[in-house]
């Protein structure tokens, strides 16, 4: 792993030329263990232009606890560099000390005793506030982009087709977005929400298929503190294959780096100064998209809910990665003269729920999109004695609680539950209830299925999953993490190629070695299959809870990890 020293070294050439200020500043909070909201706020305002990113937000429209994960795997060439590091490793890399609030923040580490003391984040109220704030001083040289994943995630965007964070983001007056999970409402709803917006819904890589051109806006320019300003949209690429392609048939994705570079050009030619580019390929994705790519000032990242107190240079183009669930919103401000980016200041702001005061126009929204589901969303369904995150390249203890749901409810011998990075955390003590359990399984395909297969096709499943996580080709990976196995443990080497990182599968019920030939019953769900039934994810997850009432999720030690 290099050291903080070592990745401020390899930025250098870039840093020299952008000048001083270039990070953001938490000392003061982290000396006094202690935050209000003016400090959360301070930022001394810098250069013509602001740039302010919120992304991946899931449909978290109220404070949460969210633990960042404890393993991030990189592979290849970006191994030990950011977002690969967690825990102790990234406190050290940035300088920062355990037990503050960036710690709290940025890292598993203490997680439930920091909960205590720094209690929930994000809250789209709050959001608003901190963007009331900056748009105070900076109005006229302010844009906020959103990154996508905004419309999914919950019980109210689920039961209104996204129609609350529609509402709200509007209050929130974003001036366009990128996508991803919005597409899984279908592309009818999705249309009829984008002709609906006040702001561009941007995605060069989004093509007809038919007609093999563009099927949205690709490129918006705007002029803020004197400066032209090219924002591109970058959708996530890998949409039919991740997701399933039957909700959206007109339409395909990919990189399209080629396009990309025409759009960038495009908008230097017609007088841009600043090119930003509004992405949800993922961090290494865009890293190495960044290298290919001539022309970007900026890549604001979403997709694998990477949260950095510090941009990333890659030339001179910077990489900002402002988390997940409404936790932080990201200020980034740029002295740009004469077509380049002079200089920065940047700061990763944490919404601290319990420290900022909601704005009430946006809170007044949130209650009444919520208003008609409170009964609903607040029915408790069991009470958990441990901590249930989803964050973490193998496991999760809410997957681990969904997996144990599959096999029992579905008497099944393997269960699998997909690797999302979306979905909030419950601490010790914490009642269960419905919204909580539709915040880590909100979706338009969640039938559990159950069916059999044999060992070769488990294993094959296991490998593609891998390679789409650890490929070194940061374009043939796909964001998320490894999928969820219950009853069943198995070793990974992700040095390996695919077809041989998998070995040792073992059915753990009795210890016997996967059979090949062997057929097995599985049960999983969010299959990208069109005629995939069964019962909703919740609504066995729901029996299961019905069954235990409190639920207490040993450390998953069925995983075994090599090659890292």
């Amino acid at each position: 792993m290099i050291s903080r020293r070592e990745f401020l070294q390899a930025s250098a050439a870039a840093t020299a030329i952008l000048g001083s200020g270039a990070v953001g500043n938490w000392s003061a909070l982290a000396a006094k263990q202690a935050i209000t909201q003016d400090q959360l706020l301070d930022f001394d305002d810098y250069g013509n232009v602001t740039l302010v990113h919120i992304t991946d937000i899931h449909a978290q429209v109220k404070p949460i606890y969210f633990r960042e994960p404890s393993i991030n795997l990189g592979v290849g060439g970006v191994v030990g560099k950011p977002p690969h590091v967690t825990g102790a490793d990234m406190l050290k890399m940035f300088d920062l000390k355990p037990g503050t609030p960036e710690a709290y923040a940025l890292t598993y580490e203490d997680f439930i005793g920091l909960s205590s003391a720094y209690g929930r984040m994000g809250g789209l109220d709050r959001v608003g506030t901190v963007l009331n704030s900056i748009r105070s001083t900076r109005e006229d040289r302010m844009i906020l982009l959103d990154g996508g994943d905004t419309w999914q995630g919950s019980y109210v965007a689920n039961h209104t087709n996204g129609q609350d964070m529609v509402d709200i983001m509007n209050a929130l007056r974003p001036d366009a977005m990128t996508s991803h999970w919005e597409f899984t409402l279908g592309e009818d709803r999705v249309q009829e929400i984008v002709d609906s917006l006040d702001f561009p819904f941007l995605g060069s890589n989004i093509f007809d298929k038919e007609w093999d051109e563009p099927a949205f806006e690709h490129t918006k320019m705007y002029e803020r503190g004197g400066v032209k300003i090219a924002v591109v949209g970058q959708a996530f690429p890998y949409l039919p294959i991740a997701n399933p392609g039957w909700m959206f048939p007109t339409y395909s994705f990919g990189i399209r780096e080629d396009v990309l570079q025409d759009n960038v050009n495009a908008a230097r030619a017609d007088g841009a100064d600043l090119v930003v580019v509004l992405s949800h390929n993922g961090f290494d994705v865009d890293r190495k998209l960044a290298s290919r790519v001539t022309g970007i000032d900026v890549i604001l990242t979403g997709h694998t809910h990477d949260a950095l107190p510090e941009p990333v240079m890659v030339g001179k183009t910077m990489l900002i990665a402002s988390g997940s669930n409404g936790k932080f919103v990201s200020r980034l401000d740029l002295n740009v003269q004469s077509g380049e980016v002079k200089g920065f200041k940047y700061r990763l702001i944490p919404i601290f729920s319990d420290v900022i005061t909601p704005d009430k126009d946006v809170a007044a929204i949130i209650d009444g999109t919520r208003a008609p589901h409170e009964a609903e969303l607040g029915r408790v369904l069991g009470r958990t004695e441990s901590l249930l995150y989803r964050r973490g390249n193998f496991n999760g203890t809410f997957d681990d609680l969904i997996c144990n749901a599959l096999l029992e409810q579905r008497e099944a011998d393997i269960a699998l539950s997909p690797g999302f990075r979306w979905g909030p955390t419950l601490v010790p003590g914490q009642d269960i209830t419905v919204e909580d359990l539709f915040n880590s399984t909100a979706m338009s395909y969640p039938a559990a299925y159950r069916s059999e297969m044999d060992g070769k096709l488990i294993k094959d499943i296991l490998e593609d999953v891998a390679d789409n996580l650890f490929n070194p080709d940061p374009y043939y990976q796909q964001g998320g993490d490894m999928v969820r196995v219950g009853g069943m443990g198995y070793t990974i080497d992700i040095s390996k190629q695919i077809g041989s990182r998998i070995s040792n599968m073992t059915l753990l019920k009795d210890g016997s070695s996967i059979d090949p030939s062997k057929n097995y019953v599985v049960s999983g769900w969010a299959s990208v299959n069109e005629e995939t039934e069964g019962p909703a994810i919740w609504d066995v997850v729901e029996d299961h809870l019905a069954h235990h009432k409190t639920v207490s999720i040993e450390e998953n030690k069925s995983v075994v990890v090599h090659g890292v």
